[in-house]
């Protein structure tokens, strides 16, 4: 490592066959790579990621700035493992445009982008790409690249390039007229009816048009329109108005978002566990002018800035249609380096921003609901969850050497304040799903001065398995795998317990702060790979018994507070507080009421309602 350079570029992690795992760029490679040696780098795919990592490789580079175009060239050449990616690998739909021939066309095109020819999109609704180019042809008409008289007027042009001058004068002699000719969506090319000016005149709109700036052409179609009135040619006049007929039913189908004619791209994310969709809203003129969904192949097991950065950089890196303003919903430290390289690109100054309040914000939001959404479908449609379940389940049979995966696991959680109010939690997922049907809550009998969660553990264990409890069906039938909230102390709870009864359950502890699992064959805890199926699933577990049993626990004591302080009002027994807490659920909502909503509680009068309120809010 000392012998790294400390300049600028990129650097390549290699696994034991020499494949790159993960590419990353560096103002000073040395001291970036050391981080990762050493574990500065608190991401925490880090550490998994080194386990792999037996030989690396660097480029070094003029600027941070070369570097970063670097970056995006070998990612998009290697796809290494912990580089966010696209989750689908399939090509998405583009519209282009053939600015490298004499009479450019236009194309509906999923193929990889070529020299000479400019890209308009990603787009991820092919349909609405298709409607896209049949609507422009209708307000400016230009060849279509699939037209056959389009393709033999090319050929004669590449044959004589000598030509292009006169071309339209060549391709009049020779060629035919095309149906779209004949419709008003072809220009006549392949009749010899237009010039090569004219035609770029109609291409330059076109490309307007597509970025977004639908203003000037609406101008030049409206001062043409008039033009061809003042001559008294009202044929073409007519012709002209029913362009800007179309033109305006497309901006009546768009949503006005700003009241200013802004220009930007919003970005929203939705992240699950390994998986993730960034939804970018395309505002051009105060409209969106069209969203696309992305789904991600790395979710909460990236930070959100790495996800952030790594999406913009690659989706910036296939379109041409570059804003002058990004707005997304972190802060990205390389910020600065993206807004040179998109402004290179752009020709003009880039601006990435993270709106705080206003309209953007509001939009920002929108966005990430809409990946939100996006996602969801995506999940469905695979059947991402299912596929994710089972894998979680068999890693967990492997990693805690399990007879077989655990279809049936129960997880208990103890919550308690001070020894107060101990309760415990029952939680049961089956095949590898919330079953809600089969929880169950505990309150702890032993009498408790302060907390004791080995005590607490091994009564509500004694009896969840009791002979009688293991008998009765309302309990379901016997867990594959049993999860206790914590280490060593409750894990050995559990087993002393458990040997107590007889019974040889297969029993693991969960720790909070490490995600360890301490299991009863090993002294090393077994560390699940960050943004596994299994540490997902048994962190889900472990959660959702913590947050059952916290739900019990508050209830228990809101209720016990509610009685205690209630015993001090003069006229309100056993009765009337069952009946209060029967309209009011809690001491919290209790205390917010009025007295008239009080007094409504049946057997309240007003009086007695009077005397709660004010003796609530002296206590308050």
């Amino acid at each position: 490592m000392a012998l790294v350079p400390t300049d600028p570029g990129c650097y390549l992690w290699k696994d034991a066959k020499g494949e790159v795992v993960y590419v990353g760029k560096a103002k000073n490679l040395r001291a970036r790579m050391r981080q990762y040696v050493t574990l500065q780098d608190d991401r925490e795919k880090i550490p998994l990621m080194m386990q792999v990592v037996k030989s690396f490789d660097y480029v070094v580079v003029g600027s941070e700035h070369e570097a970063l175009v670097l970056e995006r060239n070998l990612i998009a050449q290697y796809h290494p493992y912990f580089n966010v990616d696209y989750k689908d690998d399939k090509s998405y739909p583009f519209i282009a445009i053939t600015e490298s021939d004499v009479f450019p066309a236009i194309k509906y095109t999923r193929e990889k982008h070529r020299k000479g020819t400019r890209y308009f999109g990603p787009y991820t609704d092919a349909r609405a790409a298709r409607e896209t180019i049949d609507t422009l042809r209708k307000v400016v008409p230009i060849c279509m690249a699939t037209c056959a008289e389009w393709k033999r007027a090319r050929r004669i042009l590449e044959r004589e390039p000598d030509q292009a001058a006169v071309a339209n004068l060549l391709l009049a002699k020779r060629c035919r007229p095309c149906f779209d000719y004949h419709v008003g969506r072809g220009p006549g090319v392949c009749a010899g009816m237009i010039d090569t000016v004219e035609y770029a005149r109609h291409v330059r709109q076109v490309e307007r048009f597509l970025q977004g700036n639908r203003s000037e052409i609406v101008g030049e179609l409206t001062d043409q329109m008039r033009e061809a009135a003042a001559d008294l040619d009202f044929e073409k006049a007519g012709r002209i108005k029913a362009r800007l007929d179309s033109l305006d039913a497309l901006d009546d189908r768009q949503q006005v978002v700003f009241s200013s004619n802004v220009s930007l791209d919003l970005i929203g994310f939705y992240r699950e566990e390994t998986i993730s969709c960034a939804c970018v809203f395309v505002v051009r003129e105060g409209r969106t002018v069209r969203s696309v969904e992305f789904v991600l192949d790395k979710g909460l097991d990236v930070g959100e800035e790495e996800l952030v950065s790594g999406f913009v950089k690659r989706y910036y890196d296939e379109t041409a249609d570059i804003p002058a303003e990004v707005d997304v919903d972190c802060e990205l430290s390389d910020a600065d380096v993206i807004e040179g390289w998109l402004a290179e690109k752009r020709g003009h100054g880039v601006r990435i921003h993270r709106p705080q309040r206003g309209e953007k914000r509001h939009l920002l939001d929108m966005a990430a609901a809409n990946a939100r959404h996006a996602l969801m479908r995506y999940m469905v449609r695979t059947g991402y969850a299912d596929d994710r379940t089972n894998q979680a389940l068999l890693q967990l049979e492997s990693a805690l050497a399990l007879d077989a995966p655990p279809m049936r696991i129960e997880c208990f959680d103890i919550s308690t304040l001070h020894g107060r109010f101990t309760v415990a939690s029952m939680v049961v997922f089956t095949n590898g799903r919330p079953d809600k049907s089969q929880y169950r809550r505990f309150k702890i009998r032993a009498k408790l001065d302060e907390a004791n969660d080995f005590v607490s553990m091994s009564e509500v264990l004694g009896r969840r398995y009791a002979p009688e409890r293991m008998a009765d069906e309302r309990f379901g039938s016997r867990p594959d795998l049993l999860v206790v909230d914590g280490g060593k102390p409750q894990l050995t709870a559990a087993m002393n317990q458990l040997a107590e009864l007889g019974l040889d359950i297969p029993v693991c502890g969960l720790a909070k702060s490490d995600e360890e699992i301490f299991v009863p064959w090993d002294e090393t805890p077994v560390v699940l790979p960050s943004g596994s199926p299994s540490l997902y699933l048994i962190k889900q577990v472990r959660d959702e018994s913590h947050r059952f049993a916290i739900t019990f626990h508050r209830e228990l004591r809101d209720k016990a507070m509610t009685v205690s302080v209630l015993d001090d009002v003069p006229g309100v027994g056993p009765k009337r507080k069952r009946a209060l807490m029967k309209r009011f659920g809690s001491l919290k909502k209790l205390r917010t009421a009025t007295v008239e909503e009080i007094a409504e509680v049946p057997g309240v009068t007003r009086a007695v309602a009077e005397s709660i309120y004010e003796t609530l809010r002296s206590t308050e």
